[in-house]
C-alpha cells in the first residue's frame, strides 16, 4: 500500500499517478469510503463521477470494485464536472466520489468526496476515518456484492444550474469561455445550448494531458489566451474554468480579470435582489467591498474561515443564501450548499443583462480596494512566525478565526499557515495598488526576518 498520509489532504485525496495513487489504492479507498457511508447514514449506493484524465478510467473502476464487495451499488455518471457529483449527490440523495486532480497538472490524479445531499467531507468530517479504514484494509462483506449501474445526469444538472436565473432576460451577450481541456468542454457547452447569447469556447476537447495551458485559471497567466480572445472578438464576458469545472475566473470585456472578491459581491447583489435580507457568506481573505456591498444590499454578511466544509457548516447553521471565496468557490444553499462556477457564472451574465453597460462598467462599484493576492512564504515554524508578526501590531484589531487577521484602519491582512506545507499564505488590502505594495513589504519583512520585530 502507497503511503496514504502523502495522498490524504484537508479536503480530498491527491498524488501522482503510479507513484503514489494506483489502482490498488483506489480499490481499498473505495472500499473504506462505502464503510463510511454505510457507517455514517446507511447508505446503500453510492455515485462515482470521473473527469477528463486517462487515469480516470481505472482509478474509479477500482474504487467501484472496491465499494460492490462491501455490498453497496455504484452509479457511475461518468464524465462529469465536480459540481455535477454534487448535484447528483442531492437529487439522488446519495455519497458520491469524484475521480478529479481539479487543477494539478497532468501527472496527478484524486479524488474529492462528499456524503449525501452533497455533505462535505474533509480531515474532520471523515477523511481521516476513510484514510484509517483504507490503510488497515476492509474486509470483504459476505452477501452479495453491490451492483454498478451508469446514470446520465446531464440533462437534469442544466436545468438545476439555469433555474437559478433568468434565462429570458439574458441579453444577446458574446461569451467566451476558456475550459482548459477540462471538463468545462462537456457542461458549458450544455448549459449555454439554446440560451441568447453566443457562445465561443476555447480548448473544449477533453484531455487530460493539458496540452494549451494548465487549467489553473487563479495563475493569471493560464488567462491569456482567454483575454486576448474576448478583446479580439469584442466579447462582453470571459469565462475561465479550472480542470473539474468547479470554479470560473471572470474577465471583462477590456479583457481584464475580475477578481473572486468582486465575482462574490456581484453574485451576491444578485441573490440579494432575489431573496432580499438574505445572509451572504464570505471568507476572511476576501475583499472588504463584499460585507459593505451585502450591507447596503440589505443583506446580512457573514465572515467565516477558509475551505469548503467549514462554509458550508457555517451556511447550514446560518440559512446563508451564497457563499463566495476569494479563491472562487461559490456556494449557493439551494445547490445543497455545494459550490458550482457555472451557477455563478450565470449569476454574472443574468447581472450583466440586467445592468445594460459593460462589466467593465458594471464592475466599477464593487472594485473599492487593491489586494495583494495570496503570497506564500516557506518558514521553518509557522506558529512562531505568526506571534512574532501579531506583535508587531499592537494597535491592530487583531482576531484568532482563521490564523491571524489584523485590521489597522486603513488598510488589514490575514496570515494562515498551510493545512500540509511549512508555509504562509499572506492576503492584504488596503485602498491603493502603492500602499498595498509598501504594507506587503512591511509584512513580508516581518515574516523572514528581514525587518525589525515590536520590542
Amino acid at each position: 500500500m502507497a503511503d496514504l498520509d502523502a495522498i490524504f489532504k484537508a479536503y480530498d485525496v491527491r498524488g501522482l499517478v503510479g507513484d503514489q495513487i494506483d489502482a490498488d489504492v483506489c480499490r481499498a479507498i473505495g472500499a473504506a469510503f462505502a464503510r463510511f457511508a454505510k457507517d455514517e447514514e446507511g447508505a446503500e449506493r453510492i455515485l462515482v463521477g470521473r473527469d477528463m484524465r486517462e487515469s480516470g478510467i481505472t482509478f474509479a473502476g477500482a474504487f467501484a470494485e472496491g465499494a460492490q464487495a462491501q455490498g453497496v451499488d455504484v452509479i457511475d455518471i461518468g464524465l462529469c464536472s465536480t459540481d455535477m457529483v454534487y448535484f447528483a449527490s442531492g437529487r439522488l440523495r446519495a455519497p458520491g466520489a469524484m475521480f478529479t486532480a481539479s487543477h494539478n497538472p497532468a501527472a496527478y490524479n484524486g479524488i474529492k468526496f462528499c456524503l449525501s445531499e452533497a455533505k462535505a467531507v474533509g480531515r474532520d468530517t471523515g477523511l481521516d476515518r476513510i484514510k484509517a479504514m483504507a490503510a488497515a484494509g476492509v474486509p470483504d462483506h459476505l452477501g452479495e456484492p453491490g451492483q454498478l449501474t451508469q446514470q446520465d445526469m446531464l440533462g437534469a444538472f442544466v436545468d438545476h444550474v439555469r433555474s437559478f436565473v433568468d434565462t429570458a432576460a439574458f441579453a444577446p451577450l458574446k461569451i467566451v469561455a476558456d475550459t482548459a481541456n477540462g471538463m468545462g468542454g462537456l457542461v458549458v457547452p450544455a448549459a449555454f445550448a439554446g440560451l441568447p447569447v453566443e457562445l465561443e469556447v476555447l480548448y473544449p476537447e477533453l484531455d487530460g494531458t493539458f496540452p494549451n495551458h494548465p487549467a489553473d485559471p487563479i495563475q493569471v497567466e493560464n488567462q491569456r489566451d482567454l483575454r486576448a480572445r474576448v478583446l479580439e472578438t469584442g466579447a462582453d464576458i470571459g469565462l475561465a474554468f479550472d480542470g473539474d469545472a468547479d470554479r470560473v475566473f471572470v474577465v471583462d470585456d477590456r479583457g481584464e480579470p475580475i477578481s473572486g472578491s468582486t465575482t462574490t459581491a456581484m453574485v451576491a447583489a444578485g441573490v440579494l435582489e432575489k431573496e432580499p435580507g438574505a445572509t451572504i457568506l464570505h471568507n476572511l481573505i476576501c475583499s472588504k467591498a463584499v460585507p459593505e456591498i451585502v450591507t447596503e444590499k440589505g443583506g446580512t454578511p457573514i465572515r467565516t474561515q477558509v475551505g469548503h466544509s467549514l462554509i458550508k457548516a457555517v451556511m447550514a447553521e446560518t440559512g446563508a443564501a451564497f457563499g463566495g471565496e476569494h479563491s472562487a468557490h461559490y456556494y449557493f444553499r439551494d445547490n445543497w450548499r455545494a459550490d458550482s462556477g457555472l451557477i455563478a457564472a450565470m449569476h454574472v451574465i443574468e447581472g450583466r443583462s440586467k445592468a445594460g453597460v459593460p462589466l467593465s462598467e458594471m464592475r466599477k462599484p464593487f472594485d473599492r480596494y487593491a489586494m495583494s493576492g495570496e503570497i506564500n512564504t516557506t518558514v521553518d515554524d509557522p506558529l512562531a512566525v505568526i506571534e512574532r508578526v501579531a506583535a508587531a501590531f499592537p494597535d491592530g484589531d487583531q482576531d484568532r478565526l482563521d490564523g491571524l487577521t489584523v485590521d489597522l484602519g486603513t488598510w488589514w491582512f490575514n496570515l494562515r499557515p498551510s493545512n500540509t506545507e511549512p508555509l504562509l499564505r499572506l492576503n492584504l488590502e488596503s485602498p491603493t495598488q502603492a500602499e498595498t505594495d509598501t504594507h506587503v513589504a512591511e509584512v513580508l519583512g516581518l515574516i523572514t526576518g528581514s525587518a525589525p520585530a515590536a520590542p
